[in-house]
């Protein structure tokens, strides 16, 4: 943009004051400082383009979040067939992979909702979450963690 912009000598046919990117049509857009009314478009996550190339089918091109989901899927599957621990086990775990795809794959498709930090963060907590109460669980858990049934006879009484 010229220093100029704004007399509009070093703007483009057409285009009164600062301009920016062209509209659909190709033609030049005034740009105002306020917030639209509309959103038109937004910008894809940080790493949400393609996992395969483009001529790859979609689901290969799509490979990390159907790996998630279908291993929650499963996890699901199980917990429905009265495997709770394990099926609930296997959908913190999935979640916790879903944590390091993000992390470790520069392009992870539809895996790719928020920014790579928030991403990260959202489901590695909610993996371990899910995975320290799936070891928690009543009866005979296989975690005990002494301070919390202190805390529980505690807060009741």
């Amino acid at each position: 943009m010229s220093a100029d912009a704004g007399t509009g000598t070093g703007t483009p046919e057409g285009a009164e004051g600062v301009v920016s990117a062209p509209d659909p049509e190709g033609k030049p857009r005034r740009v105002s400082r306020r917030f639209p009314l509309f959103t038109r478009d937004t910008a894809r996550p940080e790493g949400g383009g393609r996992a395969a190339p483009g001529d790859a089918p979609a689901p290969a091109r799509q490979w990390p979040i159907l790996a998630v989901i279908s291993l929650v899927g499963v996890g699901l599957l199980l917990t429905a067939f009265d495997v709770f621990r394990v099926g609930t086990l296997l959908i913190g775990v999935a979640l916790i992979g879903g944590a390091v795809l993000r992390w470790t794959l520069p392009s992870v498709g539809m895996l790719a909702v928020r920014s790579r930090f928030t991403d990260m963060v959202t489901y590695g907590f909610l993996g371990v979450v899910i995975v320290l109460l799936a070891l928690m669980v009543q009866p005979r858990p296989w975690l005990v963690i002494p301070f919390l049934n202190d805390t529980l006879h505690f807060t009741i009484s």
